[in-house]
């Protein structure tokens, strides 16, 4: 029976384990092959097979140092196989999702085998107690109560290991977020080091466990009772700080990226703000110079209108030319609003020159006459929505050069809300989610990239709004609603 035990039990828990490493695994990592269900069922064999022929070809002298720094070495390059021939693992993060898992492992383990190891021994004083005061009619009910005893005790002992590595590596799973991020060499050596100080605590408890006196082994903690209270203990805490460096280490990310969408907001908002400023002097003095030789040119016409010949009506066709010319120079995009109008033709000129044939609609695109919302403000929304579907558009004209490519800008207000619609088409390929509620952009650099998006969203928290976004075909839908109300900060609450 013990025999049967101590091969099925180990099968169990390998299989377990099996399924928690392709858990794990596929939760960071891309499948190579084409079926998952197929690649997670290979995993879990793999694992299962290699470890029970492991543990099968096991020295009975399990105290030896040897034994167990081989065993920890094979069980981490079986990890590093199965990453690499069934996951595109060539990255940073592979390393630390290996010592992680084989780490949790460990300590789930021994934190289990400790605890449970002195359930079952208290179990057997407890029969002993019980054969002395004559409560077992026979030697055969004492094995028996044993046996059922030792059975009971295996089952919590192993369903403790299962629980707690699994709860364990769903949690680290789910606390790390950034699962796109690429992890950088430093990075790496602050998740790594609680993973690799936990592995290392259960490799040299396996080592120091078990010692010999006079040739007959002895557990560490018969000798020092208090251990078995000291070393879950310390078993636990080295999980909790794997745990807690992984929620550390997001929280790190975030503020990171938080910090580096304020300082792009902030250039934006300065450039912006400058930009307009050159923009409105421009604009200004054009709208100057074409009034005053708008009337220069009426005049010329008027006086070659009273003259006969070839010269005068090649004359009248120059100053018609010119005419139109003047016509020419004013702004595409008219909202009410100067500095909308600015960006918009700015924007407009920018997206053509890569994508020639983009129509660009703002009919609808109207702004109270008395408006709360910074005009700066506006544009940091309206400048990011734009590019994202300028890219966009360039994106789908790359694929398929004959497809429409359009943005479309409308706004309306209601009561005191104001609401932002941008509409553009691109490829139809689905958006892939990020550990936040935006898309992952596509482009290199991630870091200072795809926080467009996120831009909006905060400017428009400014004033009590809101973003959202969704898919119609092949249609991408902005929509942004803030309140037409002055900003706390700004000394006056609402706008009346």
């Amino acid at each position: 029976m013990y025999k049967v035990m101590n091969i099925l039990f180990p099968a169990v828990l390998y299989l377990v384990q099996g399924y928690c490493l392709q858990y794990f695994y596929g939760n960071f990592l891309e499948s190579r092959g084409k079926g998952n269900r197929w690649n997670r069922l290979a995993v879990m064999a793999v694992y299962t097979m290699v470890r029970m022929l492991v543990s099968l070809l096991e020295p009975e002298e399990v105290w030896n140092y040897q034994v167990a720094v081989g065993k920890l070495i094979v069980s981490l390059v079986l990890l590093a196989l199965l990453a690499f021939c069934f996951y595109r693992a060539f990255r940073l993060l592979t390393v630390y999702l290996i010592v992680t898992f084989q780490a949790v492992a460990d300590i789930s383990r021994y934190a289990a085998v400790i605890l449970f190891g002195e359930l079952g021994d208290g179990m057997i004083c407890l029969w002993n107690w019980c054969a002395g005061k004559g409560l077992f009619p026979s030697e055969k009910a004492l094995g028996m109560a044993v046996s059922a005893g030792l059975v009971c005790e295996w089952i919590l002992e192993y369903l403790a290991i299962t629980l707690l590595m699994y709860l364990s590596l769903k949690k680290i799973a789910k606390d790390f977020r950034e699962k796109e991020y690429e992890v950088h060499r430093t990075e790496l050596l602050f998740l790594i080091t609680p993973a690799a100080v936990g592995m290392l605590i259960c490799l040299l408890l396996r080592i120091i466990i078990v010692t010999m006196e006079d040739g007959i082994p002895k557990i560490l903690y018969d000798r020092y009772p208090i251990l078995t209270i000291l070393l879950p203990a310390i078993l636990l805490l080295s999980l909790l700080s794997i745990l807690q460096g992984v929620k550390l280490f997001q929280d790190m990310v975030s503020r990171n990226r938080e910090r580096s969408g304020r300082i792009i907001l902030e250039k934006q908002v300065a450039g912006l703000q400058e930009h307009m400023e050159e923009m409105e002097r421009v604009y200004s003095g054009i709208r100057s110079m074409k009034h005053d030789m708008k009337n220069t040119v009426f005049v010329i016409q008027r006086l070659s209108a009273r003259t006969e010949g070839k010269e005068n009506e090649e004359l009248k066709n120059y100053l018609e030319e010119l005419n139109r010319t003047f016509e020419s120079l004013e702004l595409r995009f008219k909202t009410g609003n100067g500095v909308v109008d600015t960006i918009l033709n700015m924007k407009y000129h920018e997206a053509v020159r890569e994508v020639p044939d983009l129509r660009m609609e703002a009919d609808g695109l109207l702004f109270p006459a008395v408006s709360a919302i910074r005009s700066y403000d506006i544009g940091v929304i309206l400048g990011n929505a734009l590019d994202n579907a300028t890219e966009a558009c360039r994106r789908l004209k790359d694929k398929e050069p004959e497809a429409e490519a359009f943005v479309r800008l409308s706004s309306w207000q209601k009561g005191n809300l104001l609401i932002l619609k941008v509409e553009n088409s691109f490829d139809g390929r689905p958006l892939r989610k990020g550990p936040g509620e935006f898309p992952v952009t596509d482009k290199a650099d991630r870091h200072s990239h795809g926080i467009g998006l996120s831009n909006i969203k905060n400017t428009a928290e400014k004033y009590h709004g809101t973003m959202d976004f969704r898919i119609e075909g092949r249609v991408f839908i902005l929509s942004v609603m803030m309140k037409n109300e002055r900003r706390e900060e700004d000394g006056v609450w609402r706008n009346r």
